[in-house]
């Protein structure tokens, strides 16, 4: 006989009605596009207020902009939209536009290859300076709300073939929805392109999207080839037959420092008061017109070094060798000493050394060193060096902290603060003016206090008969201090304005130097109102060390003009004018 069942035990399971069903899936499509509306609209707060607070702008304009920025970012998220990978890379477009737009609106710096490239080679002491309430807050308003919607219900995504033909669908109607905004709103957003061209680096997400992948285009190619040769039949000139001193040549490689807050540039503080010091003396000269060849680290250092102007490609990633490649294979000694974020490829095949290890006190704190750490036992760091090159002559790179920022204040010992109160927050905008002008002055100081020590040890070597001796001191790029609202340094160059692009150089030469090398620093201060750039210190180095070889371009020499005797026919170029 069976067992009679209860009516529970018999009744079907009744299922509970959707509304009350947790968090019900959301369509792929639904999750996309309102996504993309959040990103064109709250994502891109910096892009509309400065279309807002850049003169008078049609509402066709604004819309039709809105309108490509939403189907663009749309047609870009179907392509990703597929199970397990639409969430995560959503998420990461979501905060990398949070921090676009926080950096966008408290610094004013927009978003392309090269500020990517600047990004990724940020060390973690750069980065603590860049932190701040103001980054959580932007963290907090732009990306948590979008990133809870998007998480907080499941994705029903199905399988990998259900969603090709979807998928597809969206990415054309994306962009038909682009293009069709682009066409109705032309001839406004044409004139706005072509009044305000920043606009087109400040497209969130996608400005980070296209950096990265034109960055990718650059550099990986790059990574996989082998560098040009350069110099390969660099010798040493005449001068160094029965030398009675090595040759030693100082580069003082600046960070951030702009030309207009130097005292020897004009500037109304009392900046460079070492510096006036030694020009005063006669053996030092200010050169007042000088351009660098970016506006960031990452592609000024290797150009500054590389063979090729920057019209010839100098500012892109380096394919050729550099001039301590020319300097080492004609037999001299080279040292590059680094207190910042390394010497992004220039120095790999030098002898080199960082102070990121040093924990000196009162010169190093917190991973971070004050530039005159630079000159502790820096005798013995050349007595390192291969004898032999040693003997023939050395060039030595230093790779300043200088003016680096946001962080200014944490660059000045407090003995060298001369300009005070000064700003010590890393939100800029915070400040006062003059408080901002005030920390970033003290760094100008001290880098004159720097370059002061620098230039007595040189001297120092020169009068005991160690040495003829030489100094170059250039920054790599200069620095917006609020100007226009912007900040910091990084613009693409041909937006760049001028306290990004315009910086100091100094250059001093022991009488033993200027004897060996014919080089006139009288005439030298006769042409220091020249223009110049980071094009001529590849050849202008070479030319003062007496290195011959079919990679010197004299008229890119800077000191050539002023140097002795004349070049004769026949004979390779070399330092003379």
């Amino acid at each position: 006989m069976q067992a009679s069942l209860s009516p529970a035990q018999s009744a079907p399971p009744t299922r509970a009605p959707a509304s009350l069903t947790a968090n019900p899936a959301r369509s792929p499509g639904q999750t996309v596009w309102l996504l993309a509306l959040w990103l064109a609209g709250p994502g891109n707060l910096p892009l509309w207020q400065r279309m807002l607070s850049g003169g008078e702008v049609r509402w066709t304009a604004f819309l039709g902009l809105g309108l490509m920025i939403l189907g663009g970012t749309a047609a870009l998220l179907l392509l990703l939209a597929w199970p397990r990978l639409l969430r995560p890379v959503a998420s990461l477009l979501v905060v990398m536009a949070a921090l676009n737009s926080h950096y966008m609106w408290q610094y004013g710096v927009v978003i392309d290859s090269t500020m990517l490239a600047n990004a990724l080679h940020t060390d973690a002491r750069e980065v603590r300076d860049l932190l701040s309430w103001s980054l959580a807050g932007s963290l907090l308003l732009v990306a948590v709300p979008p990133l809870w919607w998007l998480w907080h219900r499941p994705v029903a995504m199905g399988h990998v073939a259900s969603r090709l033909l979807p998928n597809g669908l969206g990415v054309v109607a994306g962009l038909v929805l682009a293009v069709g905004a682009a066409l109705l709103s032309y001839q406004d957003l044409a004139s706005l392109m072509r009044n305000q061209k920043a606009l087109r680096f400040m497209i969130n997400p996608l400005n980070t999207v296209y950096a990265a992948g034109r960055l990718a285009a650059q550099q990986l190619p790059a990574q996989a080839r082998t560098l040009t040769p350069v110099g390969e039949d660099a010798v040493l000139g005449a001068s160094y037959t029965n030398q009675a001193r090595p040759p030693l040549l100082l580069l003082v490689l600046g960070e951030t420092a702009r030309a207009d807050h130097f005292a020897l540039d004009g500037y109304a503080r009392d900046t460079t008061p070492t510096l006036a010091r030694w020009q005063q003396q006669g053996d030092l000269v200010n050169f007042s017109q000088v351009r660098s060849c970016g506006t960031n680290t990452q592609v000024s250092v290797p150009c500054v070094f590389s063979p090729l102007t920057r019209a010839q490609g100098g500012d892109e990633t380096a394919r050729h060798e550099n001039l301590l490649d020319v300097l080492q294979r004609a037999g001299l000694a080279v040292l590059w000493l680094d207190n910042q974020a390394g010497c992004k490829g220039v120095c790999d095949r030098v002898p080199h050394a960082s102070t990121r290890e040093l924990a000196m006190p009162g010169f190093c704190s917190d991973g971070e060193c004050f530039d005159a750490v630079m000159l502790q036992d820096l005798d013995a760091r050349i007595a390192a060096l291969d004898p032999q090159r040693r003997a023939r002559g050395v060039v030595l790179v230093m790779h300043q902290m200088g003016s680096h920022g946001p962080a200014y204040f944490k660059r000045t010992p407090s003995e060298h603060k001369r300009f005070e109160p000064e700003c010590t927050s890393a939100t800029l905008s915070d400040c006062t003016p003059e408080a901002l002008s005030n920390a970033y002055d003290n760094t100008i100081a001290y880098t004159d206090h720097f370059l002061g020590q620098t230039l007595d040890w040189l001297q120092r070597q020169a009068q005991q008969g160690q040495h003829d001796t030489g100094l170059i001191y250039l920054s790599d790029h200069g620095e917006s201090l609020g100007e226009n609202g912007l900040y910091l340094h990084g613009l693409p160059y041909a937006l760049a304005p001028e306290q990004q692009t315009h910086v100091p150089m100094v250059a001093w030469l022991s009488p033993g130097l200027q004897q060996r090398s014919g080089v006139s620093v009288d005439c030298l201060r006769q042409r220091s109102g020249e223009a110049l750039s980071h094009d001529n210190v590849f050849h202008s180095v070479l030319g003062l060390m007496d290195v011959r070889t079919s990679a010197y371009q004299r008229p890119l020499d800077a000191l050539a003009p002023c140097a002795r005797p004349p070049v004769q026919a026949g004979v390779s170029p070399r330092p003379a004018g």
